[in-house]
C-alpha cells in the first residue's frame, strides 16, 4: 500500500469551532498533518481532502479507485442520506473505512442510520480524532502491510 485517501465531508473544515463539546478542540490541518506523519512512518503517502459539496466528494470517491490503495472517509451529515455517496463507494474496488468522530449512537435519533457504512469494509464511531488513526492502522490490514 503506497497511497491514502482521506476524505473529510460538510462542516469538517469547522473542526475546532464547532460544537467543541462534541467534536473536540484540534483543527482539520492538525489531523491532516498527524496523518501525514503516521503514513509517512508506515512508508505510504497520505492525502487529505474536504468539501461541502455531495458532487466533489462523489468525483474524488471515483478518482481514488485508479489512484489510492485505500480511502477513509467521514461523509458528515451526508451519511445519513447520501445514496449517491453509498452507490460511490460501492462502485470501486478499493476499501473504505468510515470514520466519525462522535458517537453517532449517542446523538440525535437521525444519527443513528448510515446509508454508506453497508458498503465500506468497516466504521469506527465516537473516538474522536483517534478514530483515524485507527483506520488508518485498518487500512492497512486490509492490504496486507
Amino acid at each position: 500500500m503506497n497511497k491514502i485517501l482521506v476524505i473529510n465531508g460538510p462542516n469538517l473544515n469547522r473542526l475546532g469551532v464547532r460544537e467543541p463539546a462534541v467534536y473536540g478542540t484540534d483543527n482539520l490541518q492538525n489531523l491532516e498533518e498527524k496523518l501525514q506523519r503516521a503514513g509517512r512512518d508506515h512508508g505510504i503517502e497520505v492525502e487529505c481532502v474536504q468539501s461541502n459539496h455531495e458532487g466533489v466528494i462523489i468525483d474524488w470517491i471515483h478518482e481514488a479507485d485508479e489512484k489510492f490503495d485505500g480511502i477513509m472517509i467521514n461523509p458528515g451529515a451526508f451519511t445519513h442520506y447520501s445514496y449517491a455517496i453509498r452507490d460511490a463507494i460501492a462502485s470501486i474496488s478499493v476499501p473504505v473505512i468510515e470514520v466519525h468522530i462522535s458517537n453517532v449512537h449517542k446523538r440525535e435519533e437521525f444519527r443513528h442510520h448510515s446509508v454508506t457504512a453497508p458498503v465500506t469494509h468497516g466504521q469506527i464511531v465516537g473516538l474522536g480524532l483517534y478514530g483515524y488513526e485507527l483506520a488508518l492502522q485498518a487500512l492497512l490490514q486490509l492490504r496486507g502491510k
